[in-house]
């Protein structure tokens, strides 16, 4: 069992706390009790805090609450009925679309960089994680810095090692960080209408942005969750089944929590014939595989050097279908007539049938219908870890991905080399892979926890044009992580030129092309400044 840093809550936080928090001393813990949109507005919070959700409870959300009813109260109350009536209806009848309608709020903490890649792999559910832009990662818990530590690594030989050379890398990036920040304030003024918070934090997320990547993948992180229980049910089968001793761990604390709250929802988990034998089935697959694998792409056989993204897969006539496609909710006819009819039109014909499909555009936001599911592309990438967590958080796609390693090099940010501190985080770079090649051997899913999230991960993305239009169009807007603009911009290319679909890639006009600014948080932290300045002057209704 890892270690987990408990908080000290009085005892009037903790009679608060209780009605609220499933537990108060464990990293897991369920949402009861309280309004939708209060669990909502709290996690929002929550990613872009430093602070524990039940911290953060206590100090920003408890005062505008009612906690002075009933103190009894508790969220197993009220459930004996429900369950008998949901063991009817589905456990012996197996209707499961009835665990679609139960939800719960789950909150895990001081999960490690990896552990919430497996959190957040489950299409029908929504996560919100902490961020490296907002958020110094150089404060410590419990006198430590916020890493994960494994329980047998920290046991055998190379405990001492992984300890020493985890706090260096984090003593690094304590170093770069107020180093980087001094570099693009003496770089990058002030401007006469920005107050010193706008700039402050503007020049905050560039600096995390810009040394984020000497952090290794054991760095710490909190992760919100809503799913139903359908879905917790599918993804705690996965995780029990994982190799990866932490994403074990915490599948036992998530069940644990998730019971008190959706008992019945999650009845047939730990079922030797039914979670369980899935939970093999996949573990005795990804088994063969990997040994089929290892014969087939020996480790001394030497890496390609392909661009950073591939287009591996398309359709030639994708645009032709796209119209059919376009076509067919708006006629009668059946889609062998749509598509004999169009393949008759002329090229400006097709066109039209398009522009008419795209409409006036106002935003990103305004995107057209499921006519635009029906291309599809595959792109291979090979990026920096730190590109990876973000891409990956988008579900509405086929995304996989390798075992991260030191193989394919990392990625050090211009910036870096600007402020003259390359050689700082070169080293860092190299106490990195030194440690993962230690670990490797003795304990292979255990040695990513050591890999900086400078070094490169391949990784497929494969995505209808729809979904494209939507990851391409957010994850290039000039305030985003240089890293993964890059990315999304090549992409956006590559469906121009590499597939020839310009009028597919010409209907996402908002991709940014452009440079970014030098402080890309600028403009974002300006509007919410214009927000809260709004929302402090606005009349107090009680008082009108």
């Amino acid at each position: 069992m890892p270690t987990y840093i408990a908080e000290d809550f009085s005892a009037a936080e903790a009679d608060i706390l209780r009605r609220y928090f499933t537990n108060l001393d464990q990293p897991v813990f369920a949402l009861v009790n309280l309004p939708e949109v209060v669990k909502g507005a709290l996690f929002a919070r929550y990613s872009r805090s430093d602070k524990s959700l039940r911290r953060l409870f206590l100090e920003e959300f408890v005062g505008d609450l009612d906690v002075s009813g009933d103190e009894s109260i508790d969220a197993t109350i009220g459930l004996r009925r429900a369950e008998e009536l949901y063991d009817r209806i589905f456990f012996e009848y197996g209707d499961d679309s009835v665990a679609q309608l139960g939800g719960v709020h789950l909150a895990c903490e001081q999960a490690s960089n990896l552990l919430t890649k497996i959190l957040e792999w489950g299409r029908l559910m929504s996560y919100l994680e902490q961020s490296t832009r907002y958020i110094p990662y150089d404060t410590r818990l419990g006198g430590r810095y916020r890493y994960h530590r494994d329980p047998a690594v920290l046991s055998s030989a190379l405990g001492a090692r992984y300890i020493s050379d985890m706090d260096r890398l984090f003593e690094v990036y304590a170093e770069l960080v107020p180093r980087m920040a001094d570099h693009f304030r003496a770089r990058i003024p002030k401007a006469p209408g920005d107050s010193d918070f706008v700039y402050r934090q503007a020049i905050s997320a560039k600096a995390f942005d810009a040394v984020r990547g000497v952090l290794p993948a054991a760095s710490l992180s909190n992760v919100g969750i809503y799913g139903t229980g359908q879905a917790y049910e599918a993804l705690l089968v996965r995780m029990r089944a994982n190799p990866l001793p932490e994403a074990r761990t915490y599948a036992e604390l998530m069940l644990a929590e998730l019971r008190k709250v959706i008992p019945s929802f999650l009845k047939r988990v730990d079922l030797p014939d039914r979670g369980e034998a899935v939970g093999d089935y996949a573990a005795d697959c990804r088994d063969r595989l990997e040994e089929l694998a290892e014969d087939l792409f020996p480790d001394d056989a030497p890496l390609s050097d392909p661009p950073m993204v591939d287009l591996t897969d398309f359709d030639p006539e994708a645009e032709v279908k796209l119209v059919c496609a376009a076509l067919y909710p708006v006629s009668n006819r059946s889609d062998r007539e749509i598509e004999r009819r169009v393949r008759l039109m002329t090229v400006d014909e097709r066109l039209a049938v398009l522009s008419a499909f795209e409409g006036d555009r106002g935003n990103r936001r305004h995107r057209p219908g499921r006519a635009l599911e029906r291309p599809s592309y595959r792109f291979d990438v090979l990026s920096d870890y730190g590109a990876f967590r973000d891409l990956q958080r988008h579900r509405m796609l086929t995304l996989d991905w390798q075992r991260l390693s030191a193989a394919h090099g990392f990625v050090r940010p211009p910036e870096v080399d600007d402020a003259g501190l390359s050689d700082r985080f070169d080293a860092a770079m190299e106490r990195s892979r030194g440690l993962h090649d230690a670990l490797e051997p003795a304990f292979p899913d255990q040695a990513p926890y050591a890999v900086s999230l400078a070094y490169r991960v391949r990784y497929m993305m494969h995505m209808n044009a729809r979904e494209a239009m939507h990851v391409i169009e957010l994850r290039t807007t000039p305030q985003g992580h240089a890293s993964y603009r890059e990315v999304c911009q090549q992409m956006h290319n590559l469906i121009a030129d590499e597939a020839g679909h310009h009028a597919i890639a010409a209907m996402m006009s908002f991709v940014d092309h452009s440079s970014a600014p030098e402080l890309e948080r600028l403009e974002s932290e300006r509007r919410s400044e214009q927000k809260r300045t709004k929302r402090l002057n606005r009349p107090d209704s009680s008082t009108a």
